[in-house]
This record gives C-alpha cells, sequence and structure tokens, in this order.
C-alpha cells in the first residue's frame, strides 16, 4: 500500500512540474525551414528509395552494370557499344515492322482463303509472302548464302558469346548489317519476348529504294568501320574514389614540378 501512494505522490509531482514548465517562456525559438531554391538543405531520410532494401536481383543489375563500366572491354565486345543513332534506327524500324511475320491466326485465315478459291476454281497465287526473318540459325544461313539484304544484331543479347561473331561474318560476306538497342525491340517486330537478330531478304517493289538508301547507309557506318572497331578497347570508367586519387597525385606532380623550376 505504501508504495502505491508513493507512486500516485511522484506521478502527481510530474504531472504539477509540466503544468508550471508549460507557462513559462522558452528561451529558444523554433524557426520554420524554408526548403525552397537556396534555402536550407533537404535531411537525408525525406527519399527512403536510398535507405531502402531493394530486391537482389536489382542489386545485382546495378553491380553489374558498375563492373561493366569499370573494367576494360576488348574490341570484340566493345562493338556492341557502337549502336545505330536514334533516327537510323528509327527508319530501319519501320521498314521492319511492314515486313512483320503473321501470326498462327492470320497464317490460319491466309491458307483457309487460299483453299477455299482454288475449290471455286479461282487462281491462288503461291508465293510466300515477304516477311522479316528472325531465328539465329536461320539467319546465318541467309549471310553465308548471300541471300540477307540487311541484318539488324541487338546490342543487349545475354550471353553476349552467341552474337558475337555475328558482325565479322557480315562483313566476310558483305552484307549490311546494324547494331540497335533493345532485343526487346526486335522480338516486338517478330511477335516475340526477345529477339537476337533480324534480316530482311526482299521487299515490296515500292520499299526497293529505302531498303537500298539504308543498306548504304549501314555499310558505311558499321561494315567499313569494322577494322578501326576492331582496334578500339572500351576504356574503362574509374569510380569516384580512384578519380579522387588521380587527381590527388596529379596535383602532387605539378607542385614538384614548379618547385623543381624554381631551384
Amino acid at each position: 500500500m505504501g508504495g502505491a501512494k508513493k507512486a500516485k505522490r511522484a506521478s502527481g509531482k510530474v504531472a504539477a512540474a509540466k503544468k508550471s514548465g508549460g507557462n513559462k517562456a522558452s528561451l529558444f525559438r523554433p524557426k520554420a525551414k524554408n526548403f525552397g531554391v537556396g534555402g536550407d538543405i533537404l535531411p537525408k531520410t525525406k527519399n527512403l528509395g536510398r535507405a531502402m532494401r531493394w530486391p537482389k536481383y536489382i542489386r545485382i543489375q546495378r553491380q553489374k552494370k558498375i563492373l561493366l563500366e569499370r573494367l576494360k572491354v576488348p574490341p570484340a565486345v566493345n562493338v556492341f557499344s557502337k549502336t545505330a543513332d536514334k533516327g537510323f534506327a528509327k527508319e530501319m524500324f519501320s521498314l521492319f515492322m511492314k515486313y512483320r511475320p503473321e501470326t498462327s491466326q492470320q497464317k490460319k485465315a491466309r491458307r483457309r482463303a487460299a483453299a477455299e478459291a482454288k475449290k471455286d476454281g479461282k487462281e491462288v497465287d503461291e508465293n510466300k509472302p515477304l516477311f522479316t526473318k528472325f531465328g539465329l540459325n536461320h539467319i546465318t544461313k541467309l549471310i553465308e548464302e548471300k541471300k540477307a539484304a540487311l541484318v539488324l544484331i541487338a546490342h543487349d543479347v545475354d550471353p553476349l558469346e552467341i552474337v558475337l561473331w555475328l558482325p565479322t561474318l557480315c562483313t566476310q560476306y558483305g552484307i549490311p548489317f546494324a547494331i540497335v538497342k533493345g532485343r526487346s525491340r526486335l522480338g516486338t517486330i517478330v511477335h516475340q519476348r526477345n529477339a537476337t537478330c533480324l534480316a530482311l531478304t526482299q521487299v515490296r517493289k515500292e520499299d526497293q529504294g529505302a531498303l537500298k538508301k539504308l543498306s548504304e547507309r549501314a555499310k558505311n557506318q558499321f561494315n567499313d568501320r569494322m577494322d578501326s572497331f576492331k582496334k578500339e578497347w572500351g576504356q574503362g570508367v574509374l569510380g569516384p574514389k580512384a578519380r579522387a586519387r588521380e587527381a590527388k597525385k596529379e596535383a602532387v606532380r605539378l607542385r614538384a614540378a614548379q618547385s623543381a623550376r624554381r631551384i
């Protein structure tokens, strides 16, 4: 009982102290922070993305990106960083999109229509429609037989060894090729999730001029420059700490050179 009374008295004293303290004016007045331009610095925890534990696959992607930036890349691999510019790639994709392969439903409908026409005694066009070719083995065969008119290769094939030799093969057989960004973009053309490479063999009469123009441009930009690409290494980009160390060493060298001149 005595303990309970003591606890009651202590809580009463704390409440009384709080009441009396609330009436006193504080010596330190709070100052509102201004986070506008030129104002106060934002707290580090405002954007919680930096403090978040990201999933493992995202961390691996980011580590891989940094690692690839740091390492020196051999010429055969560095070729795939020399992608076609945005405008050129857009022109090539628009031409390839005109010759998208049929879906299974479209093919079934075409064959049914042809069968009905044949049944009625009408003339049927036996020639296969002109479509974009895909599949690495198929395109390799087309290049070796010199049937391919223009080849597109994705820059982000994983593993890259699958298509590492393809630019050299195209150059050897004189087939115009271009390296473009996005295997998923190539896959969209042929109703696939991803595609390593695409090729056009023939086009309709109205598109022959466009194909010739794009082939010549691809040949100038990629085929004719393969000799220089084979000698060009991808330089590793140093990290911020390494760059700071190099800058420090350079400053020491400059100071030493200046002091030597004075002497």
